[in-house]
């Protein structure tokens, strides 16, 4: 049985949640991935964060993570995020860059308004080419919001994990 982490990146919680989940039906453990500078988390200034999303892709800026990541520690990640601007935040690009994950398996999942995982799977492939990358599942952001457990079951059985 392979040591698995459930690890994430959310602002709004709606990747949280789906992290949650996705914990307690595997058992796995669960971190979040902490900006150095937090982000603001108050929905009633999505159009700031917006902005600085677009702002940090557009000049390919990289946030530093706060938290170490034990990679090392484990064989299987979860790895979850929600959508900016059709593509995952600039901070999964600083966990890619700082973190080897040769040999490991990553399965991702994101939430998203509308845009599906973005090809966000494809670049993951691309960033951890030694890495062996599972199918996806991508959440719309109201159904996180809502409960995800059918939907996490159902992909997870998909996967067959173990």
């Amino acid at each position: 049985m392979s040591k698995k982490l459930v690890l994430y990146f959310s602002v709004y919680s709606t990747a949280k949640a789906v992290a949650e989940e996705i914990a307690r039906q595997t058992g796995a453990d669960i971190m979040e991935i902490e900006p150095v500078t937090p982000y603001d988390s108050d929905r009633a200034h999505y159009n700031d964060l917006a902005k600085l999303a677009k702002k940090e892709h557009d000049e390919d800026q990289h946030p530093a993570i706060k938290n170490a990541i034990p990679v090392g520690n484990y064989d299987t990640f979860f790895i979850g995020y929600p959508m900016w601007w059709y593509t995952f935040p600039m901070i999964l690009y600083t966990l890619f860059d700082r973190y080897d994950f040769s040999g490991k398996t990553i399965i991702p999942f994101n939430t998203h308004m509308g845009s599906g995982d973005g090809g966000t799977y494809r670049t993951i492939r691309k960033l951890e080419p030694n890495a062996t990358v599972l199918e996806g599942l991508p959440v719309e952001m109201t159904a996180a919001e809502r409960g995800v457990a059918d939907q996490v079951s159902s992909w997870l059985k998909k996967l067959n994990l173990d």
